[in-house]
């Protein structure tokens, strides 16, 4: 099976995980095995890479991938949510502390380029935009079922999309009559919403938010961010890094103040003079700015344009 996948921001994740040769390695988003491939290459024998993806395809691909180099190093696949590492990690009988934790919450090249899957808003395909293609929840299903102040929250809370209610109200009007099956059908909706001077006033396509919004709300991507990285934390050794990719501004902010919190969990007011309320910090920032793609890479992938990475270590 070929998964193709270019992972973004490769050397600047390797840096930051800071890899030692008998670490423990997580990569939580496993996709193309891009990044797992290049942290295995520098795992010794008493090293061990752990990749969880809830994408069937991802497991099985990355899997074939990293067969040819797993003997540098130990590799399991999980297939699962990274939100429930701990448990994942537990049923698998895998006890030891982690080094490196590395999460990219981007869409794999994969799963954009495989017109089947409905992510793309570039091809006519059915609406699906499923990770994990065994759940019930599509974005069929949303577009055809939820009302319309629902359809609204998606695309204002996860799209940030100005033309949310115009948008929400043509989707009911047009599934009146029929259905709406196909990723090109819900392109001509969202046309049809915007009016024509604004369709690509900032220089995208004018679909771009709402299939990104459709997407999170498929995928409960946001809502169990924060807990999860907080959890991640917590898996790791004295010492670990957490490395974490964001490709757009809602993510960001999540990690951001997440990172920010486990940094500075005190929660006494300013004009105490010392702390009392005896919450310690759990992590300290190895980067205090996101780091982002060079020159270099914006020219071989330009995917990677929209990518941030945040690096905090383990205190």
């Amino acid at each position: 099976m070929t998964f193709h996948h270019l992972p973004v921001l490769l050397n600047e994740c390797l840096d930051g995980l800071n890899i030692k040769p008998d670490g423990a390695y997580l990569d939580c988003t496993l996709g193309g095995a891009g990044h797992s491939s290049e942290i295995l290459k520098r795992l010794g024998e008493g090293g061990l890479l752990i990749g969880i993806d809830r994408d069937a395809d991802a497991i099985e691909a990355a899997t074939e991938r990293l067969s040819g180099i797993s003997t540098r190093g130990r590799f399991a696949a999980l297939r699962g949510n990274f939100h429930d590492a701990s448990a994942l990690l537990r049923a698998a009988g895998i006890a030891r502390g982690l080094d490196g934790i590395l999460v990219d919450l981007g869409v794999s090249s994969h799963q954009l380029d495989v017109r089947e899957r409905g992510f793309s808003y570039h091809d006519d395909a059915p609406l699906d935009m499923r990770m994990d293609r065994s759940q019930a929840l599509s974005a069929r299903e949303i577009v055809n079922m939820w009302s319309e102040d629902a359809l609204n929250r998606v695309l204002w809370d996860y799209g940030e999309e100005k033309w949310a209610r115009q948008i929400a109200r043509v989707i009911c009007d047009r599934r009146k009559s029929a259905p709406i099956e196909t990723t090109a059908q819900l392109v001509d909706i969202i046309d049809a919403a915007i009016p024509k001077k604004f369709r690509q006033g900032d220089g995208s396509h004018p679909a771009r938010r709402s299939f990104q919004a459709l997407r999170i709300a498929v995928n409960d991507e946001l809502e169990p961010l924060e807990p999860a990285l907080r959890a991640l934390a917590g898996l790791l050794n004295p010492g670990g890094r957490l490395c974490v990719i964001t490709f757009h501004s809602l993510e960001d902010r999540i990690v951001k103040n997440t990172f920010r919190n486990l940094a500075n969990p005190c929660t006494c007011p300013k004009s105490f003079p010392v702390c009392v309320c005896g919450k310690k910090p759990v992590v300290k920032p190895v980067s205090r700015k996101p780091i982002t793609a060079s020159e270099e890479e914006l020219a071989q992938n330009p995917r990677s344009r929209s990518a941030s990475l945040r690096i905090v270590e383990r205190m």
